[in-house]
């Protein structure tokens, strides 16, 4: 449950990465100081920066550059990877085809996902089968973020296994059977400049994306570092907004981390 924080907190995982894979790292000052404010920051707010992280930030910043090349093309370019049910709902999501609670997300979108397999998972897999759609333009797109993807994707465990001891158990305690093979999800999402009239902005009814939360366990965000648009909403309802770190990403717990 969130309380009513007024700030993200910021999280030097640096001591945390160091000692993720030593069978006595629960027992390193270092790491526990991690673990605690790993604790208190799910605790009290669901959302923390990470720093020292261990992601060049070279890359970060190619994968929002090439990001932004892609969503400058013209929309026929775009649409050759169009999100469809036989790509396995992969592919690029047009302006306003992303529905939150009933209302177009005024924002336009590459949804990517780990690729399953024929009969991976059986009947209830089938939708999500098939590949990435990865466009040719711009250039080495799909290597970009396959080394992005899987980056990422170690960072969460090790950031998993402190979430892990702060609650109580074991490090490995969201790997074997429970999320060693874990289904990832990559949204590339690009914003339009909200509207102007008489030279004022009226952003009322252009949200980029509505109010919701994250279905998985944990998600990373990478931010441009040029704009304040994302916001964090605590127990009052007041809006707390999250402005872009350079050298961090935004971290928040979803819904299958949530303890009642």
């Amino acid at each position: 449950m969130a309380t009513d924080f007024k700030s993200i907190p910021i999280i030097d995982i640096s001591p945390l990465l160091a000692k993720w894979d030593d069978p006595k790292m629960a027992q390193d000052p270092g790491l526990c100081e991690v673990v605690q404010q790993l604790d208190e920051a799910c605790r009290e707010a669901g959302f923390f920066y990470v720093k020292g992280h261990g992601i060049p930030e070279t890359l970060v910043k190619e994968v929002r550059n090439i990001t932004h090349k892609f969503f400058d093309l013209p929309y026929e370019e775009k649409l050759k990877i169009k999100m469809t049910p036989a790509a396995g709902y992969r592919g690029y999501q047009r302006i306003g085809e992303n529905i939150t609670k009933g209302v177009p997300d005024k924002h336009e979108a590459i949804d990517c996902y780990k690729e399953l397999k024929q009969g991976m998972y059986g009947a209830l897999g089938k939708p999500m089968e098939g590949g990435n759609q990865w466009p040719h333009n711009p250039p080495n797109f799909k290597e970009l973020m396959e080394e992005y993807i899987s980056l990422c994707s170690e960072l969460s465990r090790k950031i998993m296994r402190g979430i892990a001891l702060a609650l109580g158990g074991l490090p490995d305690e969201f790997e074997g059977e429970i999320g060693s093979d874990a289904f990832w999800v990559m949204r590339l999402i690009g914003y339009p400049a909200a509207p102007t009239a008489n030279g004022k902005c009226t952003p009322e009814n252009e949200i980029g994306c509505g109010a919701h939360t994250d279905y998985g366990l944990l998600t990373l965000v990478n931010q441009d570092e040029d704009i304040t648009a994302l916001q964090v909403r605590n127990r009052s309802g007041e809006w707390i907004s999250a402005p872009p770190i350079p050298g961090t990403f935004v971290c928040n717990i979803g819904d299958m981390l949530k303890v009642h």
